[in-house]
């Protein structure tokens, strides 16, 4: 069996070294090293370093552990008993154009469940972690989803369509109905960081659609042992690869689902 506690620390201490990376890099960065993945998919060979980094240390620390990557500079192996699901660069349109929100995000899956996740936010240097009934903590200490339970008092997260525009009505629906009932909607640019952020309480709640795995793998678990739930628009158990995730405080979690169902519906 792993020792998650011993783990921690040193995934922690990985991300850190990953995200100074990055940060070096973003100092002297030019629009040049950018391409397309896909529409407004960027991608940079700092991602590509960033990874390569990320899965040479990670391989050191766990040998046996496989790996599903954003970017592929890995073999791709979820069959295994345990396997990291990195994300090098989390906010890469915020890197390339030089704002400092963007993050790392690290998590151990065993078979289909999150039991370890670290996300660093690079430009705070906020390092965010969590293990499976082990909690979630900031820079080493403790923290918690909020108390808040109305949506009058709740400031919310997501993330806009960028490239899947399929469900945009009913995004603009939802939208629509929290911009009067609740404090405020942000839009931060990375995944990663708006669960962190959650589960820290700095948010009551975060939704969005059209995600991939390594977006959210590590900031499910941060909310739900910060004392937060997660589910898809489905109302399901949201596992990684569910591309759609609400994500938040016990209080106001049954309203935001509500209203994400009504105007997005269950697709």
């Amino acid at each position: 069996m792993i020792d998650l506690p011993n783990l921690r620390p040193q995934v922690e201490d990985i991300a850190r070294t990953a995200g100074h990376f990055l940060k070096t890099q973003q100092a002297n960065f030019s629009q040049e090293r950018v391409s397309l993945k896909s529409l407004n998919a960027l991608v940079s060979d700092v991602d590509k370093n960033a990874e390569e980094l990320l899965v040479a240390a990670l391989s050191k620390l766990l040998p046996e552990a496989g790996f599903l990557t954003e970017e592929g500079t890995v073999g791709q192996n979820t069959s295994a008993n345990y396997y990291w699901v990195i994300d090098p660069l989390d906010g890469t349109t915020n890197f390339v154009h030089g704002l400092p929100i963007f993050s790392v995000s690290i998590a151990l899956m065993h078979r289909e469940e999150p039991v370890l996740g670290v996300v660093y936010e690079v430009g705070m240097d906020e390092c965010f972690s969590a293990i499976k009934g082990g909690g979630t903590t900031l820079n080493g200490d403790a923290v918690h989803t909020s108390t808040t339970t109305e949506l009058k008092d709740s400031l919310l997260a997501t993330g806009f369509p960028y490239y899947d525009f399929s469900g945009v009505a009913g995004f603009q629906k939802t939208l629509e109905y929290f911009y009067p009932r609740t404090r405020g909607i942000r839009r931060i640019g990375t995944a990663a960081v708006d669960l962190a952020y959650t589960a820290c309480g700095r948010f009551e709640g975060y939704f969005e659609y059209s995600l991939s795995p390594w977006d959210v793998a590590a900031g499910i678990l941060l909310v739900r042992e910060a004392g937060g739930q997660v589910c898809d628009y489905q109302g399901g158990n949201a596992p990684i690869d569910s591309k759609s995730i609400i994500a938040t405080n016990k209080g106001v979690f049954d309203d935001v689902l509500k209203v994400i169902q009504h105007n997005i519906g269950n697709g």
